[in-house]
């Protein structure tokens, strides 16, 4: 009985041993490290929904999207992320160009319409923002006042009345795809001809909103969905409102988007990720609680917001709003960053 003992203790500590190391190995398998360009109170609610309802556990590094993609580049393929979350398309096509992202499936590619994923599949876009002019009701009649396209408020008439924010990323995106749409020469034309039209400077989007609002500027250029937080804080009354050019640079539609890194030992899982960021909870999340616009089909826009169909945005491949410092140079020529 002694020896049979003796025997069996090898057999056990190496059973234990199995279960320890099974349940290692499982908890590795079912943790994702995600690195995210988007910040926490946007997107933290969505990754522990996630987590709740497939088991799988993850980490995150916050930071801002040009900070992020400085970072994936300096780690280069010891990266540990598997997962990339970033707030623009030009950032996402700045990494592709890197070969830094996996191809993606098929099937969630095709969960999105081509004008706003990879168009090698490398990446695809979970939200939309779209540009808008925002108005001052008291001052502007839109059907009378507004120009139909971005191009125009370099007339005269704009003198003193605008509004803009050109040290912002989402201006400097649109900047991108004006340079996309009307070539370098046409993209500096507008600059300067805004830039003699005297425009109040703003820091960001909400200070645009919030200086149309009180009446400071007459409009001002910004993204969409900032205008629905004030007048979801300040009533119906706020004396704001967007309106939405159509086919030209000041109608683009940018995304936010995911990318799978191409070392990632837990693509498995980083596809649930994707595929649940797709899904319809995850695209009414966006529509209904950071004023978003859904990228699938099947899931409205919040209340007061056209539906994406009915926009036309300019016809460009969003990966190539990633020459942000080609951008910057012409900005910088134009005498609009110091």
């Amino acid at each position: 009985m002694r020896g049979t003992g003796r025997r069996s203790l090898p057999i056990a500590v190496v059973l234990l041993l199995g279960l320890v190391l099974g349940a290692c190995s499982s908890e590795e398998e079912h943790t994702l490290t995600v690195y995210s360009g988007r910040t926490s109170s946007l997107v933290q609610p969505l990754l522990d929904q996630f987590a709740t309802d497939t088991g799988v556990a993850f980490k995150v590094r916050y930071g801002s999207t040009a900070g992020t993609v400085a970072l994936l580049l300096e780690e280069g393929d010891a990266s540990p992320a598997d997962v990339v979350l970033l707030q623009d398309a030009g950032a996402l096509g700045a990494l592709a160009k890197e070969g830094v992202f996996a191809k993606l499936p098929d099937d969630l590619l095709g969960m999105v319409d081509r004008k706003f994923r990879s168009s090698d599949g490398e990446w695809v876009g979970v939200s939309g923002r779209a540009r808008t002019v925002v108005y001052n009701t008291e001052a502007i009649d839109p059907d009378r006042d507004l120009p139909k396209s971005i191009l125009d408020f370099v007339r005269p008439e704009w003198k003193g009345r605008l509004g803009w924010a050109p040290t912002n990323g989402s201006f400097q995106a649109f900047v991108t795809a004006l340079r996309l749409v009307e070539g370098d020469a046409g993209a500096k034309a507008w600059l300067e001809g805004i830039k003699a039209n005297k425009p109040v400077d703003y820091p960001n989007n909400t200070s645009i909103v919030d200086g149309v609002g009180r009446g400071e500027v007459d409009a001002g250029f910004v993204n969409h969905y900032y205008l629905h937080r004030f007048l979801t804080e300040q009533g119906q009354d706020f004396g704001a409102r967007n309106h939405y050019s159509s086919g030209d640079a000041g109608a683009l539609i940018n995304v936010s988007g995911v990318g799978i890194m191409i070392n990632s030992e837990s693509t498995e899982l980083a596809q649930q990720l994707v595929d649940y960021l797709l899904s319809e909870p995850a695209q009414r999340y966006f529509a209904e609680q950071t004023t978003e616009y859904p990228l699938i089909d099947g899931v409205a826009t919040a209340e007061g917001i056209p539906p994406l169909a009915s926009l036309d945005p300019p016809d460009i491949d969003l990966s190539n709003l990633d020459d942000l410092r080609g951008t910057i140079d012409l900005m910088h020529q134009a005498g609009v960053l110091p």
